[in-house]
Parts: C-alpha cells; sequence; structure tokens
C-alpha cells in the first residue's frame, strides 16, 4: 500500500466517523423530540458504511443515514396526560433514543476518529523518513 493510498483510506474514515458523530448527536439534541415535521415522534437514525469498491475506506451510500424503526428498539411510552401531543389515554410516544447507548456509541465514533488520525501521522512520518533516507549517507 503507497502512502497515498493509506492516508486515502484513514481520510475516508475521518469523514465517515464525522457524519456518524453528527448524526448520534442530533440524536442526543432530539431526544425529548415529540413531533417532527412529518408529525411523529423522532426516530433515532444511524449510518451505514459500506467498502468503497476503488479504494480500500468506507463510504456513505445515498441512503446511509437510516431511521431506526426495528422492532427491538420501539418508541416509548411516557404517561404525561398534560403533553400536548398526548393520545386519549395520556400516554405520549417518545422518541427512541436512549441517551447511554448513544454516549457509548460517541466514544466510539471518536475513538475510530482519533485512530484514523494517528494512521495519517504515522504515513506521513513514514514517508518523512523515507524522503530522508539519502540525505545521511
Amino acid at each position: 500500500m503507497s502512502f497515498i493510498s493509506a492516508i486515502q483510506t484513514s481520510g475516508s474514515g475521518l469523514t465517515a466517523e464525522r457524519l456518524r458523530m453528527e448524526v448520534i448527536s442530533n440524536n442526543i439534541a432530539n431526544v425529548n423530540t415529540t413531533r417532527t415535521e412529518m408529525g411523529e415522534p423522532f426516530r433515532r437514525k444511524f449510518v451505514v458504511f459500506m467498502p468503497r469498491p476503488d479504494l480500500k475506506g468506507v463510504r456513505i451510500p445515498k441512503n446511509g443515514i437510516r431511521e431506526d424503526r426495528s422492532l427491538s428498539n420501539p418508541l416509548q411510552l411516557r404517561y404525561d396526560p398534560g403533553h400536548p401531543d398526548a393520545d386519549e389515554n395520556g400516554y405520549v410516544h417518545m422518541p427512541n433514543v436512549n441517551i447511554v447507548s448513544e454516549m457509548v456509541d460517541m466514544i466510539s465514533a471518536t475513538r475510530a476518529y482519533e485512530a484514523n488520525i494517528q494512521a495519517i501521522n504515522a504515513a506521513k512520518s513514514m514517508a518523512r523518513e523515507a524522503l530522508g533516507i539519502g540525505r545521511n549517507v
């Protein structure tokens, strides 16, 4: 693998992890949003990574940011009859965002971002050292 392709690979990881952190931040910001423009509670979003066919690394497809509509992570019900979005029984449909899970995902994304920065710095250092081999002879 060349130095340039090593940097491009880690660069794609940086871009993907930055987007992942933005999506997680959006999830955290909307933890109490009971009504979106669509008229329903906010649903947790997540990012799908795919391998890049031309180079090593990752990419985000066009539909790469998806809503979590899985049965294992349903909308939460909270009893609050005074809430403007409460149903006839007094329950409010709350987003399916779990703050603890989002924070764990944020830490994971941050660590992956930092690892990609370290890989870029290592590739730059190796290139610098390779260029300096002939100077000291």
